[in-house]
């Protein structure tokens, strides 16, 4: 199977995205197609061996749609100038139009209004020289014509296509008034007219130039929806400085390969991703994580490209370049979020498939209804244009795509990465939030907290025993140990022996002294007296803390204690997400004592203690078998299949590439605060997308009824054809802007 992205002109409604969709979703060969009218962009899923590329884009061409190939990420500032240029062509057409609508618009209503003294030239008048008002009405409609021959073209070339589409209407109702307009001047020319002339040229002019007003404010709108993608393409830098053969070198990005030795000094942006060799540092990270402290960076460590260095010079190798790096793959969700459909778009997407020609038959039955009451042909044919005119599927096809499009690249700004448009509905749904211990809610990296000596015994002696007896062993406590020796400059002595005691601890002999580090177990088999320090040890196992026990020649000589300690915005964000409504549940695989200190610090009521990894994928079943939704957050291997098991899988930045392959939603940062910002903008952006529907449904279920006459009919105003294209564009142009409310949303 093959995926690709191919850009497609040429769509202005949803009528047109619905009808490619359909067009490629019945082609031997192709398996998923989604089309995104906000992006312009038809995402597919095909198997070579039965379809090409290449035959997708002819059937496309053959639909009346025009695909390109998509500009690669380096090329973004040429698809920003294409949008532009598209704006600037709009807005002069439109210029154009409202040059010649004005003129024409007065003319037409002027002599109707004549009674409150509106200035009118009477060698113009309609009653005294008819031939020569009518023909400067068809003068000034023409240029309005040419300049707006967009919607014709289109329009009929989707009725041709058995497709028709917004412009098809447009076209539909414009042209009726214009041959109904040009049949009456004939009338007039030959002499066969008798009684006031009735033209429609500034009917048809005027709504030209008022949808050419909404197209241009809904570009220039909808260029503001992805911005988020061009502002990311904006952070990598141009250049690079290189080390060769000990001397520097500056190169074009592009020319970075695997290996390079690249500098990089204070208030330089690194690059690529790379892992420092020399230097200390610290690095603003703000535009992967959304968090604005800068980390500290040293040898060993990684650094990522767009980052920036902020008061050391540092070198490092280069391990990822171009597609590979942070940004790139960042870039590409973000993308892949943008052209993704939500399923509650799918609603909007089988209306719009059918909307255009049933607007046609309601517009044609509400023409021959008047005709048949014994209405006039003038009063019916305005029926006519004005339903075909206020009828908008554009804001239907819009509703959705455009609020996930600011969603997503809101989300960006934050550090968190929305796996398409599903990932961003659903986690809205959440009921239940189940949060891994290790490296979710704690660090995941055991330091040492409590050092408690026996009787005879100095603390720096007691770290310096532990600390080399545990030199030896891997073991994650015995690490924390020797790290906290090292942090206090104590030197680590020589070990003569070491034996390792699985399950209970390590015997060493260090300077002729027989040195136990371990469990209790290890302290009793040994015959060891613990009773001096036998309280320490149980309160701190009490505050799931885990305290070894270290004995010289067989007498105690004190306690270390080695925790995971808790993020320092674990606890907060766990109060907010309760304080939204949702249930918070720790899982751990520590014993049940260990689990319930750490819950409760963080202020988690309900603990599922003892898992094992392969567990932790049944516990969300269960809980999803209860009837709620679940969101599982984890940072490890051992998470994925909780991860994929639950409603909304959700990784931390900071964990394994398997974990955040599997996730739905990645948290770019290393805290919680990022799950809680998450699901507040997932119901933000639901919400938008429910008010745009609600816009968009409901003012085609009340305008086309009163384009009808059923206002009417009640003894109430016939509804304006003008006012009808007026009301159509404004419609698009304040789902758009409703949707770009989004951008206004902050974290707590």
């Amino acid at each position: 199977m093959k995926k690709e992205t191919i850009k497609i002109k040429g769509m202005t409604c949803a009528a047109c995205s619905a009808r490619v969709e359909k067009v490629i979703e019945k082609m031997e060969g192709v398996k998923e197609v989604s089309v995104n009218l906000a992006t312009g962009k038809a995402t597919l899923l095909f198997n070579e061996s039965e379809i090409t590329l290449e035959e997708i884009k002819r059937e496309i061409s053959k639909a009346g749609y025009q695909p390109v190939d998509i500009l690669p990420q380096e090329n973004i500032d040429l698809d920003q100038e294409e949008k532009d240029k598209e704006s600037k062509k709009l807005w002069t057409k439109f210029v154009v139009s409202a040059i010649f609508a004005g003129p024409l618009l007065y003319l037409s209503m002027a002599p109707m209004i004549s009674a409150i003294s509106f200035p009118f030239p009477e060698f113009l008048s309609p009653m005294i020289y008819p031939q020569r008002y009518a023909i400067l009405l068809l003068l000034l409609t023409i240029p309005i014509l040419i300049v707006g021959n967009q919607f014709y073209v289109v329009g009929y070339r989707g009725i041709w296509n058995r497709s028709p589409n917004m412009d098809s209407l447009v076209a539909m109702g414009t042209t009726a008034a214009i041959i109904y307009s040009v049949y009456e001047v004939i009338n007039i020319l030959t002499g066969n007219l008798h009684g006031p002339p009735h033209l429609y040229f500034e009917t048809a002019g005027v709504i030209i130039t008022l949808i050419l007003l909404g197209r241009f404010l809904e570009a220039k709108s909808k260029g503001k929806t992805s911005q988020a993608i061009k502002k990311l393409m904006g952070l990598s830098p141009k250049t690079a400085r290189v080390i060769k053969d000990g001397k520097e070198y500056e190169i074009p990005i592009d020319e970075v390969e695997l290996g390079y030795r690249i500098i990089v000094r204070p208030g330089e942006k690194i690059p690529v991703d790379g892992i420092v060799l020399e230097g200390n540092t610290s690095i603003d990270e703000s535009m992967l994580t959304g968090e604005s402290i800068p980390v500290e960076k040293t040898q060993g460590d990684n650094v990522f490209g767009a980052t920036i260095n902020k008061n050391g010079t540092i070198q490092f190798q280069a391990t990822k370049i171009g597609s590979q790096t942070a940004l790139a793959q960042i870039i590409k969700l973000v993308e892949d979020a943008q052209g993704s459909k939500a399923p509650i778009a799918r609603m909007a997407d089988v209306v719009s498939g059918i909307f255009v020609p049933i607007v046609f038959i309601i517009a044609l039955i509400s023409f021959l209804g008047w005709i048949l009451s014994g209405e006039s042909l003038v009063f019916s044919m305005t029926i006519f244009i004005a339903v075909l005119v206020i009828a908008c599927p554009c804001a239907l096809g819009l509703a959705t795509p455009t609020a996930i499009m600011v969603g997503t690249g809101k989300a960006t700004e934050y550090g968190i990465l929305f796996k398409g448009g599903e990932a961003l509905e659903r986690a809205h749904q959440v009921e239940t939030i189940i949060l891994d211990k290790t490296g979710t809610i704690t660090e995941g990296k055991p330091v040492v907290t409590d050092i408690i000596t026996a009787k005879g015994m100095d603390r720096n002696q007691l770290l310096q025993l532990a600390a080399s007896g545990e030199k030896g062993s891997e073991h994650p406590l015995a690490d924390a140990i020797v790290k906290n020796a090292e942090e206090e400059n104590i030197s680590l002595k020589k070990i003569e022996g070491f034996m390792a005691l699985p399950g209970k601890g390590l015997e060493a002999e260090i300077d002729g002294s027989r040195v136990l580090v371990g469990n209790k177990k290890l302290m009793e088999e040994k015959s060891i007296s613990v009773i001096e320090l036998e309280e320490s040890f149980e309160a701190l196992a009490d505050d799931g803390k885990t305290p070894v026990y270290i004995s010289v020649n067989e007498e105690l000589a004190g306690i270390i204690a080695v925790a995971d300690v808790i993020k320092p915005g674990s606890a907060k964000a766990i109060t907010e997400l309760k304080n939204m409504g949702l249930d918070v549940i720790m899982i751990t695989g520590d014993h049940e004592k260990t689990g319930q200190a750490i819950a409760k610090t963080v202020g988690i009521e309900h603990v599922l203690a003892g898992v094992l990894p392969e567990g932790k994928s049944f516990e969300v079943k269960k809980i999803q078998d209860a009837g709620k939704k679940v969101a599982m957050v984890g940072d490890g291997i051992n998470d994925a299949p909780a991860l994929v098991q639950g409603d909304i899988g959700i990784a931390i930045g900071s964990g394994t590439d398997v974990a955040i392959e599997s996730a739905d939603i990645v948290l770019m940062g290393n805290d919680l605060s990022g799950v809680v910002t998450a699901i507040k903008l997932s119901k933000r952006t639901i919400k938008t997308i429910k008010q745009n529907l609600f816009w968009a449904f409901g003012y085609n279920v009340i305008g086309i009824p009163v384009a009808a006459g059923l206002l009417y009919v009640f003894g109430g105003p016939l509804l304006n054809p003008m006012l009808a294209a007026a009301a159509m564009s404004l419609s698009s142009v304040s789902v758009v802007s409703n949707a770009l409310r989004i951008k206004n949303f902050r974290k707590d």
